[in-house]
């Protein structure tokens, strides 16, 4: 995605090299449409420069402070030597990482989308989270309750949601659900027990899975699961609340699996 407007002062910007001339170099801004700006000679490199091409190369992309802003004249002034290695580094990983953002879009909203709905949908993505890849990766990990607050609709919500969470790898995530489990069997306590060490996984869960079966309030206890992503999540809470519903079942008494926790009035 190509950001209409102007850059701000300070900001840190992608481009590629375009044009380099003897007293500077012209560079097309990747994340912004039809913008480009230049990087007087000064601001290549500190110290002396003898030759402009002994510092950069025709395609290359470089990583530029932007210095000042002149809309009128429809000029964009860079640094390249005011940014650091550590700076260089985060903005493309950053701009890297919009890129994936926009291919997901693509997905999500599918390649015949408009701009107008593009650009509307993707402005709630940021303004809830502060770039899109952010968007996304919210939405893998608390699925709807991330883009709640958006002015999306309920279909380009579960899109998103599920091309996020195909598509976007996140450190570990957490889930939670909840099962009901009744008793009145002569078993009583003794079944329970045996429905939530089914429920713990009886040594069945995968080394990568922390899962946690904890009480609640009776008849419900709460599970507990984070994995590293959210599909073995999911799957493993379910599997979960199975094994315990079957367990409390087969003592003679009943369960139901549910993911929000019960009101005092439910």
């Amino acid at each position: 995605m190509k950001y209409s407007g102007w850059p701000d002062p300070g900001e840190l910007v992608v481009g590629k090299i375009d044009e380099i001339e003897d007293f500077g170099v012209f560079v097309d801004l990747e994340e912004y449409r039809d913008k480009r700006g230049l990087i007087h000679i000064s601001e290549v490199a500190s110290g002396w420069i003898k030759n402009v091409r002994d510092h950069v190369r025709e395609g290359q992309i470089v990583v530029c402070k932007v210095l000042e802003i002149d809309e009128e004249s429809q000029q964009i002034d860079l640094s390249l030597k005011d940014v650091n290695d550590h700076q260089r580094s985060d903005k493309i990983q950053e701009w890297k990482n919009e890129q994936k953002a926009d291919n997901w879009m693509s997905i999500a909203l599918g390649e015949d989308v408009d701009d107008e709905s593009y650009t509307a949908i993707a402005n709630e993505l940021i303004g809830a989270h502060g770039s899109l890849y952010d968007g996304f990766k919210q939405a893998a990990i608390h699925g709807e309750e991330a883009l709640e607050d958006t002015d999306l609709s309920d279909d380009e919500i579960e899109s998103i949601v599920d091309t996020a969470r195909e598509n976007v790898s996140v450190p570990y995530v957490n889930v939670t659900g909840y099962v009901d489990l009744e008793n009145p069997s002569p078993s009583g306590v003794d079944g329970i027990r045996t429905a939530l060490e089914a429920a713990e996984g009886n040594g069945e869960v995968p080394e990568e899975v922390d899962l946690e079966v904890s009480y609640v309030g009776a008849p419900e206890y709460r599970i507990e699961v984070q994995a590293p992503n959210y599909k073995t999540a999911e799957s493993q809470l379910e599997e979960s609340a199975q094994r315990a519903v079957r367990a409390i079942e087969s003592e003679g008494g009943s369960g139901e699996y549910h993911r929000e926790r019960r009101t005092d009035d439910e």
